[in-house]
């Protein structure tokens, strides 16, 4: 994000003819892998906590 900031820094002519492409690219890239693994993470949490309560439904079903 440095780089990119830096880029943008050096002035309007110089980001709008595509010299900070690259900088931006893997400023992408980094967002995108850590948005990757938040997701990943979310998705098991959620698939545990839908377990629990899969669990407790079979619980109160099992004891009707």
């Amino acid at each position: 994000m440095n780089a990119l900031d830096e880029c943008h820094a050096r002035g309007f002519l110089y980001k709008a003819v595509g010299m900070c492409t690259d900088a931006k690219h893997q400023v992408n890239m980094c967002l995108r892998a850590q948005r990757v693994e938040r997701t990943k993470a979310n998705r098991e949490k959620a698939r545990a906590q839908r377990e629990k309560i899969e669990a407790k439904w079979a619980e109160i079903d099992a004891n009707t």
